[in-house]
């Protein structure tokens, strides 16, 4: 367990997962069942899916960064963090950035070239914060639904 200020960071295991549910909503408002989330969790930790979370000073879960190792032939080998949600409660208090943080020192151990993600167009304050941890914007993400 790390410990920054009053922020405590730590790696969620399977049968904690669904603790991370009501964090994980903020950031995917179309999982409505933690059972299910805990279901979807444990099938992308096949995958290499992690979990790692932050507490407040109080022992409440307020963020969290779902991430995994990927090599690709653009960005080699890199963290690739798929979600990363914070309580709005907690918002603006550290939490994501210590996570971030974590997560640069999680792919240094690994070896990795960099750290990578995607977010929505509409998240603004999102944005700062990336661009404020040393992100910058080298590409467009484009997707069809099929």
């Amino acid at each position: 367990m790390t410990t920054q200020h009053t922020i405590k960071i730590e790696e969620l295991g399977g049968a904690d997962t669904a603790l991370a549910f009501d964090v994980m909503r903020e950031l995917r408002p179309h999982l409505t069942d933690a059972d299910e989330f805990a279901e979807l969790v444990r099938t992308q930790r096949r995958e290499g899916y992690r979990l790692v979370v932050s507490y407040d000073e109080t022992g409440l879960l307020v963020s969290l960064a779902g991430f995994r190792h990927q090599t690709s032939l653009y960005a080699g080998s890199h963290l690739y963090i798929d979600d990363l949600s914070t309580l709005p409660s907690a918002r603006g208090k550290g939490h994501a950035g210590a996570l971030l943080r974590w997560v640069d020192e999680e792919a240094r151990r690994l070896g990795c070239a960099g750290v990578h993600l995607d977010s929505g167009t509409q998240r603004h304050d999102a944005h700062r914060l990336y661009l404020a941890s040393g992100f910058v914007i080298p590409a467009f993400h484009f997707a069809k639904s099929l």
